[in-house]
């Protein structure tokens, strides 16, 4: 799950922000107890030092310090035997003195070795949906709230079904591919229909799932996309090269309104090494369009209109503009 650097960084804050809440509260707990019972803090001191000054002793005295060492620990099972009776009577639990980390896998800092642990990656999922917030309307956008009353339940012969029941089958597959992610054999999505049909909502609502889930989910226009790759290859920028490698490698990358951009040899290269990488290495794509899968054929590359069509379930969405609707239902 490559989180991008940023994502990285604002997960990490987030945990030194929250450790640090986290020690001070233990550290004005500690206090307290000290001032209502002074011997805690004298058993504290003396934990703190019986086996150092132990180690020392024994090393100055060029002994074995294994016995210095077993009376340190004795010592020690005596005080903290001590220090758990008085917090019993102050009404305390035994172990109120102890410092325990909010994560007891990491320690608090985020990594197992080189591995992000848990805790880490719960604290990107939710910094990515803040990212992804900034370019959809994750507040609002939700599978729960997709409101199917937009499209009408009278039959239309053009999708031999209603516009409604065609929704609900778009709606029903985004949802298990959303469910589903992370697990097993899927397929990638082609979201294609006229513009105010709801691909953008739904796409949104596939992104907060999955991003919840903790993988790495990329959101960006196909214009703003293509402009990356071209600032990548002739002007050697390090953030486009960055964002780039992120488009290739994230979990879920969600191409927006592909079809917007203006048509040259660059993006047609760069479609296809986004759509060809991603498929090599089993990342998962949803590619959104006004176009049809007609319109891709004639637009783009035949190596790019095999693989859309053949590696991508397309999802017609058929009805009316639901902006207009609302517009019309409540004057905005």
């Amino acid at each position: 799950m490559p989180y991008e650097g940023k994502v990285i960084h604002a997960a990490m804050e987030a945990l030194r922000s929250e450790e640090l809440r986290h020690r001070g509260e233990f550290d004005r707990r500690r206090m307290k107890l000290y001032r209502q019972c002074p011997r805690l803090q004298e058993i504290d001191r003396l934990l703190s030092k019986t086996v150092r000054d132990a180690s020392m002793t024994a090393l100055q005295q060029g002994v074995d310090p294994m016995p210095a060492l077993e009376r340190a620990r004795r010592e020690n099972q005596s005080l903290q035997q001590e220090r758990g009776i008085l917090l019993t009577e102050m009404g305390c639990a035994p172990d109120a003195l102890t410092y325990r980390p909010l994560c007891p896998l990491c320690n608090d800092r985020g990594w197992i070795g080189s591995e992000m642990c848990q805790c880490l990656r719960q604290r990107c999922a939710r910094e990515q949906i803040k990212a992804l917030s900034s370019m959809l309307n994750l507040g609002d956008q939700s599978f729960d709230t997709f409101d199917l009353s937009y499209y009408s339940q009278l039959y239309d012969a053009t999708i031999s079904t209603s516009p409604r029941r065609q929704m609900e089958l778009v709606l029903d597959v985004c949802y298990a591919f959303a469910d589903k992610f992370g697990r097993g054999r899927m397929e990638n999505l082609f979201l294609t229909g006229a513009p105010g049909l709801g691909k953008t909502f739904l796409s949104a609502a596939i992104a907060r799932v999955v991003s919840e889930k903790g993988y790495s989910v990329v959101y960006d226009s196909a214009v703003n996309v293509f402009s990356r790759f071209e600032a990548d290859k002739f002007s050697r920028d390090a953030e486009a090269a960055a964002d780039v490698n992120r488009y290739l490698t994230c979990d879920l990358m969600i191409l927006d309104d592909l079809g917007s951009e203006m048509n040259s040899p660059m993006v047609q290269a760069s479609l296809y090494q986004l759509v060809n990488t991603r498929l090599l290495n089993q990342r998962k794509t949803v590619i959104s369009s006004n176009l049809s899968l007609n319109d891709i054929s004639a637009r783009y590359a035949p190596q790019i209109a095999s693989r859309l069509s053949g590696d991508y379930t397309p999802l017609f969405f058929y009805g009316e503009d639901i902006r207009q609707q609302k517009r019309a239902r409540y004057g905005r």
